[in-house]
């Protein structure tokens, strides 16, 4: 009789480690991180984080929230602050209010005006292949 139950709340608990589908991690304004954080689904950011965000979702980084540091992720929407090495798979959305200094990579990018974007970046994972020149034939 509570054999069973033990085993059913060991089962629980070893699934609450994985996020449920459509799942939003919040780090709301005044909250202060140092150090890495591994996202397995989506995470906003409000308030400030130096180190790395690894995410396997999007990642949005609100319009008072800050970043310094490495994020890793699939999509990306930045209304605040970032600064440092940033990698989105798919496509980096860079609004209005968004100041974005570093390098960046990316599938595709998105930037509307009025957002101040510093650094380099490189699209769509394709690298440009040099062209052997012809000899000159005398």
């Amino acid at each position: 009789m509570f054999k069973n139950k033990g085993k059913e709340a060991a089962a629980n608990a070893s699934n609450s480690s994985t996020a449920p589908s459509g799942a939003t991690n919040t780090i709301t304004t005044g909250t202060n991180i140092e150090g890495a954080i591994n996202a397995s689904s989506d995470i906003r950011i409000d308030g400030s984080l130096k180190g790395s965000l690894t995410c396997k979702g999007r990642v949005i980084i609100g319009s008072q929230g800050v970043i310094e540091g490495d994020i890793n992720c699939q999509n990306a929407i930045i209304e605040g602050r970032f600064s440092g090495n940033l990698k989105v798979t798919e496509i980096l959305n860079v609004k209005d209010s968004a100041h974005v200094d570093g390098e960046i990579e990316t599938g595709k990018l998105k930037i509307e005006p009025g957002a101040v974007f510093n650094g380099t970046c490189s699209m769509g994972g394709q690298k440009l292949k040099s062209i052997p020149m012809k000899e000159k034939q005398a």
